[in-house]
């Protein structure tokens, strides 16, 4: 079973990782997006070796590398088949965002606070590439920025173990309506959020990081998923 690579301009979250080195988490990593982007499609059923080809590594990375996703609840292994991609219903979507919610909001609101002017200015680049990224329709780069700025964000607060616990909530997500948004325009939008985001908290406006933190979210249970935002 092979993974076939999206059309038009956008590029795919799966590439070559022949170069990489710490290959098994750059495996995880990658194979983590690819669920999350619905690239690897809930439900479906994938081969490590139909997986390490595409990825253009072997196979034992692979099966390492979806081991661990197994443990995360994002994969199902299958005995002798292969890797079924979990599916996440709305009732669980809606879960996980309630609890990023309940972690994320009064976090960015903590670090609105003590945030210092070269803290913030360290996550500008990573705005910058949020909205590059977003542009270009470059879906595996966009997830991966757009993780690495809010885990970055939210470590500025001094809890390790809360920014872990976003990271794995953050890979039970799937924002399968990413490709549509860019197809449609209308990526650069949320994309802007960030640097937005970053303006309230330079500027120590509390109230407002926590309710734009909130808003942001809603694009992950909503629109970002495919579904109507409430």
């Amino acid at each position: 079973m092979s993974i076939d690579a999206p059309r038009g301009r956008s590029a795919s979250v799966i590439g070559s990782l022949a170069e990489n080195s710490s290959l098994r988490s750059r495996v995880t990593d990658v194979l983590r997006q690819a669920m999350v982007a619905g690239e690897l499609e809930p439900g479906r059923i994938y081969s490590a070796p139909t997986l390490a080809e595409r990825l253009g590594v072997s196979a034992t990375p692979v099966r390492e590398a979806m081991m661990e996703l197994a443990q995360e609840g994002l994969v199902e292994p299958l005995r002798h088949r292969g890797y079924r991609v979990v599916e996440v219903g709305d009732v669980v979507l809606d879960e996980i965002i309630e609890l990023r919610s309940l972690i994320e909001v009064p976090t960015v609101g903590r670090v609105a606070r003590i945030a210092t002017s070269e803290q913030v200015a360290l996550l500008r680049p990573l705005a910058d590439r949020l909205n590059a990224t977003a542009a270009a329709g470059e879906l595996q780069e966009f997830i991966a920025t757009d993780t690495d700025f809010h885990l970055r964000l939210l470590a500025i607060a001094g809890n390790g173990r809360l920014v872990e616990e976003i990271r794995r909530l953050r890979g039970m997500s799937r924002l399968s309506a990413l490709r549509r948004l860019y197809e449609e325009d209308r990526l650069g939008a949320t994309a802007q959020e960030h640097h937005d985001l970053l303006d309230l908290i330079e500027a120590r406006e509390v109230s407002g990081a926590e309710e734009l933190m909130r808003r942001h979210l809603g694009h992950v249970r909503g629109v970002w998923a495919g579904r109507e935002e409430v």
